[in-house]
């Protein structure tokens, strides 16, 4: 393998592999990284969802047979609060099984056995039409604040505003969807929080951060018998 080979780009997209078989992979983690993506591994639901916590992906590879918690199972609930990419890799090949998997919001679906090279086309495609359907670059602005989801860094008046990670996983749960109202449990679950109301409390600080009067906030909105809602310019 050549040197440029193992060089990456450090804006160069970074992809979730979920799957429970470590052989699988560990050999998808190291094509992508030859083929000049980030490449990250978790081995169930459970610690992928740790990990979008406090990482930004660009594009999930998820496996649909996974203990616990399936891959239709995930999909199903991340898109209530985000559009990231999905792919779903799985031996179930079946056309009612691909149906399923785009009906619960999957972006694209490969059946194993594959090869790595149509794995690699498909999501170099859905990267492409993800960047073309998302013209604003990610970049938020409500009054004067300004957040990068991507880069965690929300910005006041141009200052950096410093979040505690509760925060940042709150602020980026509602910016996937601006100006949607968002239920508590999802906000919870997104957030990995004990508890709905745990997610109130997050709320009032963050509102002191972004809102001129957080008693009447303009921003960060409650949408009764909802949630909350972040409202951008």
């Amino acid at each position: 393998m050549s040197q440029s080979a193992t060089i990456q780009d450090d804006n160069a997209p970074h992809l979730l592999i979920v799957d429970d078989d470590d052989r699988i992979r560990t050999l998808l983690k190291k094509f992508l990284s030859e083929n000049g993506f980030h490449a990250s591994m978790a081995e169930n639901a459970a610690q992928a969802r740790q990990m979008m916590k406090s990482l930004h992906f660009d594009l999930l590879i998820l496996d649909v047979m996974m203990p616990g918690e399936t891959g239709f199972e995930l999909t199903r609930s991340l898109r209530t609060l985000s559009n990231i990419p999905i792919i779903l890799l799985t031996a179930r090949g079946q056309p009612e099984d691909r149906i399923e998997g785009l009906e619960l919001g999957a972006d694209d679906y490969l059946a194993k056995p594959f090869e790595p090279r149509e794995l690699l086309l498909r999501i170099r495609a859905l990267l492409k039409r993800h960047r073309e359907s998302s013209p604003q670059g990610g970049v938020l602005t409500f009054g004067a604040c300004s957040f990068n989801p991507d880069k965690g860094v929300l910005r006041r008046d141009g200052a950096i505003v410093r979040l505690t990670s509760g925060e940042l996983a709150l602020l980026r749960a509602l910016a996937r969807k601006p100006g949607a109202a968002i239920a508590r449990h999802a906000l919870a679950q997104s957030t990995s929080s004990a508890l709905d109301r745990s997610i109130d409390v997050q709320v009032t600080r963050l509102r002191k951060k972004i809102e001129e009067d957080p008693r009447n906030p303009l921003i960060l909105q409650t949408v009764r018998g909802v949630g909350y809602a972040l409202m951008t310019d």
